[in-house]
């Protein structure tokens, strides 16, 4: 029975084992039965690692062959052979029950041609019915024995094709946005989901809404012949070529993370697709690991009960007489690759965080005045600015709440007071700032309040947005232009920045702190550099900066936080930039575009993952 008391304010739970961030995180791979023939290329159906179908293949090792009829059944220790199937061949499509199964297209040997076969399975013995429209091997699949999606593959080439089985017939429907093959599916006839495939090898997954394919979110690892298992919004995949990898991924809706790794590495295995994240099985395939074919088996288990982790959260672990508590572990964090924007940018400015954004503005043109809008899984070209202009002060809350004050106007590159507002549909001009200005540094955390300091000209003004007009207030002490900041009008932070003019440095390694009154000296970062815009935080007590110039022509990859006093270097950007939009908190942000060293695509992704610390304390 768990015990609660409250310790200044603060509620604190006594459990015997540490929380973790899912049941996900917890999961792991272990040994399983092996089968009693080693293949490659199978069909697999099944909802519990106790209960599973692997059907045809490539067996044993050698070129060309035998194509396999054999079927086997696995009990959760052991697999039994049972009826065969009538058309040896391998590379099928799949799905169902161990009791309701079905196997379709592959490669036939006599002839060695694409088949479109398919045979039920009753579990006892199999069926022939109605053909595919299009013989294909290497196919993607999501469903049951008696409706089923089969998608992608390959005949003479490579295909997008989708067909929908009904129970009686198939009837092709949409195509794939991105043709492949040797792919994998999870989910029903209705609502799947399309991992990466081959030839080449895609990156992109796509979203099956029982009507037409959505591309969203890459894989963290590109491959082909992986296996995958789950609901098209919860998905585990795991294996596959290009090289051979053990790697499992984890999909929630929105977001592919890592999870721990297969034992053995290794490709084109089967698994039971109707399995889900908390349990899947990987068996067979081929790979280094696991020899030209493999009879290996490994089962994924999640734990079914965990205490899910919350920051905040303090709890003593009585097992280890420890006291705890639950964290955003920045220091750890690195960048991670994200999906690209539409159109290389750079002098750009965004809003928002990771789940719902927002970025406009930029060089070169035309791109000055696009807009894309970020929202959580791809980016979307919205409506453009009233002025298309780059390197203005600019900031908000979401991918619906942004603005952008001044900047510099191209061709003709003369600088702006005009602010705009964006409500998640349309750009509205609102009253302009007092001086015209570009490469400001701002905390602009709403469209409703935020405030602009430094640019060009070389200026130590600051001005403060109330949602309505800007007011000027105390200037910095150091005049300069193309600086970073972070926080809000009443607390912000102005880092660094350029003087062309000055002696004896380009580059001001000069960092202050705004009170909503005056601004005053801190800490200088590690290095020194200009040419940014914007950071990660909303006031005056914490914040990152990434990337930047530290000669006015070179860019560098550099991340540092601010943790009120001093600051820290983190895990540098996985491309060195300058002039991108960096948006966000310190826990989870994004940096958009910038300069690498021409206007880039690339956006890089800061999430910090939650830990547990221990509390050391007299």
């Amino acid at each position: 029975m768990a015990k609660y008391s409250d310790i200044k304010g603060f509620t604190v739970q006594t459990l015997s084992t540490d929380t973790i961030a899912s049941a996900i995180d917890g999961g792991s791979w272990a040994s399983g039965g092996d089968l009693n023939t080693q293949r490659r290329g199978m069909g697999g159906a099944g909802t519990a690692n106790t209960a599973l179908l692997a059907s045809a293949g490539d067996s044993p090792p050698g070129s060309g062959g035998p194509f396999s009829v054999l079927n086997e059944q696995y009990n959760g220790t052991s697999w039994t052979e049972v009826a065969d199937l009538n058309l040896g061949r391998k590379f099928v499509g799949d799905g169902g029950t161990q009791t309701a199964a079905i196997i379709y297209g592959g490669r036939k040997q006599t002839p060695a041609t694409e088949s479109n076969d398919t045979e039920i399975w009753n579990g006892s013995g199999w069926t022939e019915v109605n053909n595919l429209n299009e013989a294909k091997q290497l196919v993607g699949s999501a469903g049951t024995s008696t409706a089923n999606l089969c998608f992608g593959g390959a005949d003479t080439g490579t295909l997008a094709t989708t067909e929908s089985w009904d129970g009686t017939n198939w009837t092709e429907v949409n195509d794939l946005n991105t043709a492949r093959y040797n792919l994998a599916g999870t989910g029903t006839s209705t609502a799947a989901l399309a991992t990466p495939g081959g030839n080449p090898i895609v990156t992109a997954t796509e979203s099956w809404d029982g009507t037409s394919w959505t591309e969203i979110a890459d894989l963290n690892t590109a491959r082909q012949g992986l296996g995958a298992s789950g609901s098209y919004t919860d998905s585990l995949v795991y294996g596959g070529e290009s090289p051979i990898t053990g790697k499992t991924e984890f999909w929630n809706g929105s977001t592919w993370t890592e999870v721990a790794d297969l034992s053995i590495a290794r490709e084109t295995g089967g698994t039971g697709r109707q399995l889900s994240t908390s349990e899947a099985v990987f068996f067979g395939g081929d790979g280094p690991g696991a020899g030209p074919r493999a009879v290996a088996t490994e089962e994924w288990d999640a734990p079914a009960t965990f205490n899910q982790i919350q920051e905040g959260q303090l709890f003593f672990n009585s097992t280890t007489n420890t006291f705890k508590e639950t964290i955003s572990d920045v220091p750890g964090t690195s960048w991670s690759s994200g999906p690209s924007v539409n159109s290389s940018k750079s002098f750009n400015n965004g809003a928002g965080d990771l789940t719902s954004s927002i970025t406009f503005g930029g060089a070169p043109a035309p791109t000055q005045a696009y807009a894309e809008q970020w929202n959580g899984s791809t980016w979307t070209e919205v409506a453009d600015l009233n002025e298309g202009r780059a390197a203005g002060a600019g900031g908000g809350a979401s991918g619906t709440d942004a603005i952008l004050a001044g900047g510099y106007e191209l061709p003709n590159i003369g600088n702006s007071v005009n602010t705009e507002i964006w409500n998640g549909s349309s750009w509205t001009e609102v009253n302009n700032l007092n001086a015209q200005k570009y490469t400001s540094g701002s905390g602009i955390p709403v469209s409703t309040s935020g405030i602009a300091f430094g640019g060009n000209p070389v200026v130590a003004t600051a001005e403060v947005w109330d949602g309505t007009n800007w007011t000027e207030v105390g200037d910095l002490n150091t005049a300069r232009m193309y600086l970073g900041g972070f926080g809000s009008a009443t607390s912000a932070i102005a880092a660094n920045g350029v003087n062309p003019g000055a002696s004896p440095s380009y580059t001001q390694n000069v960092v202050e702190k705004w009170d909503g009154t005056s601004w005053t000296e801190v800490s200088e970062m590690n290095t020194a550099r200009g040419e940014m815009l914007q950071g990660q935080g909303s006031s005056n007590a914490s914040g990152i900066i990434s990337g930047g110039s530290t000669t006015g022509s070179n860019q560098i990859d550099n991340t540092e936080i601010w943790n009120g006093s001093s600051w820290t270097e983190l895990n540098d950007l996985g491309t060195a930039k300058r002039m991108g939009a960096q948006i966000g908190s310190t826990s989870s942000g994004m940096y958009i575009a910038g300069q690498a060293p021409s206007p880039s695509t690339s956006v890089e992704h800061w999430d910090s993952p939650l830990a547990n610390k221990t509390i050391s304390a007299s």
